[in-house]
């Protein structure tokens, strides 16, 4: 809850449904914080199939518009909105040698922090802040934001969660960061 006459743009846009409650339980909170930590390393590592098997199969990834965070995806300009066949397309055109954005593909760094949870009836609700050093061809570009993360069940198997929806709100234009976003974030 953000006190009266302090606001934050993306945190007032983004606080979870009435029906979550925030999670205290340290064991909890330490597992959807490794969670996020292995996403990001699969990220790092350049392990797509790896990271896109954490996706449910009715998961959207998104990407908003830093002018426009509050938008709904279907009536407002994204700079990403993938669900998972898009994303798997996505993810195949990045390891593929016609990714000229991407070959030789950047190295990245995800420095994930802040991370809190909130227990709803179907999953979890997670925000996290982020940022993504990104170097290519000695340009050093970074990406800084949050996460949000819904998470759901997965039944046995590790890990415990499938992602149902990522959204990765920048706090900035892609032209601060140099001009393009050819990884994902």
């Amino acid at each position: 809850m953000i006190p009266t006459g302090l606001t934050s743009p993306v945190i007032a846009r983004t606080a979870p449904a009435d029906a979550a409650r925030a999670v205290r339980e340290p064991a909890l909170i330490c597992a959807v914080s490794q969670f996020l930590f292995e996403e990001a390393a699969l990220l790092d590592e350049w392990r797509l199939d790896a990271w896109l098997s954490l996706f449910h199969p009715d998961a959207v990834y998104l990407v908003p518009t830093p002018e426009d965070l509050g938008g709904d995806p279907a009536t407002t300009l994204h700079l990403v909105h993938d669900t998972v066949p898009t994303l798997a397309g996505r993810v195949e055109r990045l390891k593929s040698k016609h990714a000229h954005a991407e070959s030789p593909r950047s190295r990245t760094r995800r420095h994930i922090g802040n991370v809190r949870v909130w227990q709803r009836l179907d999953g979890l609700d997670v925000r996290s802040v982020f940022q993504v050093v990104r170097v290519r061809g000695g340009v050093v570009d970074r990406y800084a934001g949050v996460y949000e993360h819904t998470l759901v069940p997965r039944s046995g198997t590790e890990p415990d969660w499938l992602i149902m929806r990522r959204r990765a709100v920048l706090d900035h234009s892609i032209e601060s960061a140099g001009g393009q976003l050819s990884v994902l974030l």
